[in-house]
Parts: C-alpha cells; sequence; structure tokens
C-alpha cells in the first residue's frame, strides 16, 4: 500500500475535486467513499505512530529504572 504522505496527497486531491463546480453527484459520492476510506487508514496509522512515540519516551535508561506510563507525569500535580 502507499506510504502515508502519498495517501494524505490522495486525501487532498479528493478534497480539492469535491470542490470543482462541475463534479456529479454520482462522482461525489464517489469520492467521498474513498476519502472516508484513506482516513480510516491514516487514522490508524497515526494511532500506532502516537503508540510507539508513548513507548519510545516511556522507556527506562536503565534496566533497574521502572517506565513511566503517564505521557506527562510532571504535569500531574
Amino acid at each position: 500500500m502507499k506510504g502515508f504522505e502519498e495517501k494524505l496527497a490522495r486525501l487532498e486531491e479528493i478534497n480539492e475535486k469535491m470542490k470543482e463546480d462541475d463534479v456529479t453527484i454520482d462522482k461525489s459520492m464517489l469520492l467521498f467513499e474513498e476519502g472516508i476510506k484513506i482516513a480510516r487508514v491514516l487514522q490508524k496509522e497515526l494511532d500506532k505512530m502516537e503508540r510507539k512515540v508513548e513507548i519510545l519516551i516511556n522507556q527506562p535508561e536503565t534496566p533497574d529504572e521502572k517506565p513511566v506510563l503517564e505521557l506527562f507525569p510532571e504535569l500531574d500535580s
């Protein structure tokens, strides 16, 4: 499947096409359907990236150190 940037570019392209005056309702529905599918895939990919970043940020620096489970523990007071 295409990379994240390519999917995002396609979603932007769909958005622009849907704004055109000469697009039929049938064509708009097809574009909308494709856009929704791409948006869902992108959201899943973003969620995976976010989880990976959280894991990397919260990794202990030494083997005996416990991992931090909150993203911003310093904000908890």
